[in-house]
């Protein structure tokens, strides 16, 4: 199958150092993005105009524990993204492997990817309850904080 989403090759262009993989499920674009990249590119995604990435919907965890093929780590962020102007969805996506037992007790500075507040506000709440749901902090985050669950 051919990916023919049009942020593709604007990605590419934009971050020829980068490898980015793509993957295409039941009409939803994914892009695979090195967690250390993760901000510039939304940022990019943003402010480029063949983009216009401006509304971030959704910010998510999965936690790929026994699912039943083999991930690049143990943990995904996931964020979906609008582009209205374009009529466009895209999903980027990074993977984050603990150095520590997830029992939560201790902080790990493994799963820890940059905050997109600055990027899209909208983001503040989602990434609190990835927070408190994940143990995953994001790193520059004005308000990191539970957001669901009580304090141990």
């Amino acid at each position: 199958m051919k990916l023919d989403h049009p942020t593709l090759p604007v990605l590419k262009a934009a971050f020829p150092d980068v490898k980015f993989l793509a993957a295409e499920f039941r009409g939803q674009t994914t892009v695979i993005v090195p967690k250390d990249r993760i901000k510039e590119v939304c940022r990019h995604l943003r402010d480029d105009p063949q983009c216009s990435y401006e509304f971030c919907a959704d910010v998510t965890a999965v936690d790929y524990l026994n699912y039943p093929s083999p991930q690049p780590g143990r943990f995904a962020v996931v964020w979906c993204l609008n582009s209205y102007s374009k009529d466009q969805r895209l999903r980027l996506k990074t993977y984050l492997d603990p150095s520590v037992d997830t029992a939560g007790i201790e902080p790990d500075p493994e799963l820890v990817v940059d905050t997109v507040t600055d990027v899209w506000p909208a983001a503040e709440w989602l990434e609190r309850e990835v927070f408190d749901m994940f143990g995953i902090r994001f790193k520059g985050h004005p308000d990191l904080r539970r957001i669901l669950m009580w304090k141990d």
